[in-house]
């Protein structure tokens, strides 16, 4: 187990063998999008996001790249990317750590406890340090409005749902024309 490659895919199967929906891009387990769910008794809950995460060739060695689709209001997540602001992550990253951490104890923590004093996100951070009331209105308010099921899957299944329909209407236009065509073909 030595190889990063093998604790690469060790580390997304353990992932994909959870309780989390993890989706691959372009076929392969370097980049993929993790459904991740804001934890309980925070000002997230009830919040789906989608996560990106990009890993380099030397993980575990190096740490995961790791972003937001969906928006959220946090002060170390940046609002227009969605890049998470973690020193776990970003400086004090570890072999010993996997995916799993990532997704069950990091993330969870970053929401549960934001730092306003190593902010990504300079407006989050300064209304959670000069009215808390407003910044808790403001996250969920973007959780009600970004932070939704539908906002994750909602591309996903609308793309499917257009080659499902086109399929249909191409399906019922040929059956048609066939008829009409089979109906005046020449013995």
């Amino acid at each position: 187990m030595s190889s990063p490659s093998k604790r690469r895919d060790m580390d997304v199967m353990k992932l994909m063998m959870s309780d989390y929906a993890v989706e691959p891009i372009n076929d392969g387990i370097s980049e993929f999008n993790v459904e991740f769910h804001g934890p309980k008794e925070s000002l997230y809950e009830g919040g789906v996001w989608k996560v990106r995460v990009e890993l380099p060739d030397a993980y575990p060695y190096k740490s995961p790249s790791i972003g937001f689709l969906n928006k959220i209001f946090h002060p170390n997540v940046d609002e227009l990317s969605g890049s998470v602001c973690l020193d776990v992550i970003n400086q004090s990253w570890s072999p010993m750590f996997d995916l799993l951490n990532v997704f069950e104890v990091f993330l969870p923590q970053l929401l549960l406890y934001p730092n306003p004093s190593d902010p990504l996100n300079g407006d989050a951070a300064s209304l959670m340090m000069k009215d808390q009331k407003q910044y808790e209105q403001k996250v969920k308010e973007y959780c009600e409005r970004y932070a939704k099921k539908e906002n994750i899957t909602g591309t996903l299944t609308e793309e499917s749902d257009e080659e499902i329909t086109d399929e249909d209407i191409s399906d019922g236009r040929s059956a048609s024309s066939d008829d009409d065509v089979a109906g005046h073909a020449d013995p």
